[in-house]
């Protein structure tokens, strides 16, 4: 089996598509900000004190009078978890691979490694060594923010996953909750505080000047004589009649209160929203009900209903969107911090107070459209993985991006408990190390657990963690691009095999097809620096091989993605060869089409 063709087997290929490009464009969603939109709260790994059982349960005149004497419930304790440095996974050499979806013509794919020449080899050696020189200075120079030591895991929205304590809290949060919309306590005025009356005060109010201004009673003659015991009229009939009353008055005119589109207490989606609101209190039902209820006001009052439908423009498209899957089928949002280089847009964006309040109520659209699109089943994904894109961001020097930032971070952090999956810094500078340790005390430990940091030479191989490369936009390395034209041949949900390259040697892919066809195929290998070719070798004996694309060394400023295709006329394979003298490991990324004549 042929793994090369002789230079002079030169043939043109059937057809050489030019290669795709890339555009970073998508519908987005939550927080563009160099800092992570937190999401408050605690690890559920530490259940609810033992001595909470033996309370009564809170009841709503309780909450609310608490809530009087101390307006403030106390914040989050910290919680546990961690986010590992990612490193990029192993794939099996010499390993044969079905194709995904082959149409009628039947095709396998072998992926073998061959050492270089002893010359090729001692370049490969020579490099090396000044590459682990650079990288020891920049390792130096750009060191990362410390890692967190265990990985945050999703908890379960299913009620029966829940411990008992949860359980339990979850119940009464939802007595509470029913109590308030009885009593129309999320949709009423915020009360005003009373002045307080002094003691001596109370003491001058006589008993003669309790009586009511117009009565015909004097108030001496409304009292009972001494030594008289007071009258009570006992009619059981009559009031339970009047109980009765009361009780469908109370259910014929409670509220209905809906948050992101979905009403409270009418079915379980609305057990996933209140634990959402749990987790971000530690499960203590008194501040989960404060922030439940001060979240519905503050809807109220920026009026969320009549946001969704308001035209705040398409500045800010490539800024934050939405594109593609992570591997757990959480919507990743990117947020690219590097375009408000652009000082036209950022001076558009923020140059006075009310450019920033337009800045801010797009954000917050943004981010509820997106949160309407999430599953609120108990098994379902209600959360966001987010992507952090900090190459050429303006950093916390730009004062008016910082205030910015800093309003949002604080309503989101007050109104959007627990939305966030996984929240990946990529790009990471060296400035960032100090900022995040600045910032770090104000996270919660839960928040922190989240959040996973890599730099500019790592960042490709992280996202492959968490997201295949198929839902990987093409300039952070992977093979996805927009919904257009540009690609017609592949879309998000055709599978990209993966294959590491080791260094110093020679990587072939042999797509083997047994009956005439059209074969398309695109591949790249992130960071590039190797080189390329393409063959096909027919089965005949007395065949010869056509090079459709001649071997070539393709730089990291070239074109990210290789387009071919090929029309097979006779049985035989393609060969598709990378040629790694570089002293790192490479990542190939390819995928591929059988199409019959007809098509």
């Amino acid at each position: 089996m042929a793994d090369s063709t002789p230079e002079s087997q030169t043939h043109p290929p059937s057809s050489d598509h030019p290669p795709t490009t890339a555009s970073d464009k998508e519908d987005p969603l939550p927080p563009p900000a160099p800092v992570p939109e937190s999401s408050v709260g605690v690890d559920q790994t530490q259940p609810p004190a033992e001595t909470e059982k033996k309370e009564d349960p809170p009841t709503l005149a309780s909450v609310l009078e608490s809530e009087k004497e101390d307006p403030h419930p106390p914040p989050p304790p910290p919680a546990v978890e961690e986010s590992e440095f990612p490193v990029a996974t192993q794939k099996e050499v010499a390993a044969v691979v079905p194709e995904a979806e082959p149409p009628a013509a039947a095709t396998v794919v072998v992926e073998k490694q061959e050492p270089l020449s002893p010359a090729e080899l001692k370049e490969t050696a020579e490099a090396e060594a000044k590459e682990k020189q650079v990288e020891k200075v920049l390792h130096e120079e750009h060191k990362l923010p410390p890692q967190s030591l265990v990985s945050f895991k999703e908890e379960s929205n299913i009620v029966a996953d829940l411990s008992d304590s949860e359980r339990k809290a979850l119940q009464e949060l939802k007595q509470l909750v029913q109590e308030a919309l009885n009593d129309n306590v999320f949709t009423s005025p915020q009360p005003q505080p009373q002045p307080k009356v002094e003691p001596k005060q109370q003491q001058d109010v006589s008993p003669a000047a309790s009586s009511e201004p117009g009565s015909d009673t004097p108030a001496a003659a409304k009292t009972d004589p001494p030594g008289s015991e007071p009258t009570i009229e006992e009619n059981p009939v009559k009031e339970a009649e009047e109980v009765a009353k009361e009780s469908v008055k109370v259910a014929a005119f409670a509220e209905e209160v809906s948050i992101w589109g979905i009403p409270l207490l009418k079915d379980d989606r609305s057990d996933v929203i209140l634990l959402k609101f749990l987790r971000a209190r530690d499960f203590k039902v008194k501040d989960a009900f404060f922030m439940l209820k001060n979240t519905i006001r503050w809807r109220k009052e920026f009026g969320i209903d009549s946001l969704l439908d308001e035209d705040l423009g398409d500045d800010l498209e490539k800024v934050v969107f939405m594109h593609g899957f992570d591997r757990e089928g959480h919507p990743v949002c990117y947020n690219v911090f590097g375009e408000f280089q652009n000082k036209e847009l950022y001076q558009k964006t923020f140059s006075d107070e009310e450019k920033r309040s337009k800045f801010l109520r797009w954000r917050i659209q943004f981010l509820e459209k997106s949160i309407r699109k999430l599953d609120f089943s108990p098994g379902g994904i209600s959360t966001i993985f987010q992507v952090n894109d900090l190459k050429n961001s303006p950093g916390p020097a730009k004062r008016e991006l910082r205030i910015a930032t800093n309003q949002a971070l604080q309503l989101l952090q007050d109104n959007y408990p627990e939305f966030v999956a996984k929240q990946v810094f990529i790009n990471v500078p060296w400035w960032y190390l100090a900022f995040y340790t600045m910032i770090s005390p104000f996270l919660t430990q839960r928040t922190k657990s989240k959040f996973v940091f890599a730099g500019p030479a790592k960042s490709p191989d992280t996202l492959f963690k968490y997201i295949s490369p198929e839902h990987v936009p093409i300039q952070y390395g992977g093979l996805s691009v927009d919904y257009c034209d540009c690609n017609p041949e592949f879309s998000i949900s055709d599978p990209v095999t993966e294959v590491n390259v080791k260094p110093g040697t020679k990587q072939t892919v042999e797509i083997i097809i047994y009956e005439k066809c059209i074969i398309v195929w695109e591949l790249r290998v992130v960071g590039w620096e190797v080189r390329y070719g393409a063959e096909f070798v027919p089965n005949a004996e007395d065949g010869y091989a056509i090079i459709i694309q001649k071997s070539a060394k393709i730089g990291p400023t070239d074109e990210p993605v290789v387009h071919n295709s090929f029309k097979v006329g006779e049985l035989g394979k393609i060969l598709l060869t990378i040629d790694n003298s570089t002293s790192k490991k490479k990542r190939l990324l390819y995928r591929f089409k059988i199409k019959s004549f007809s098509d």
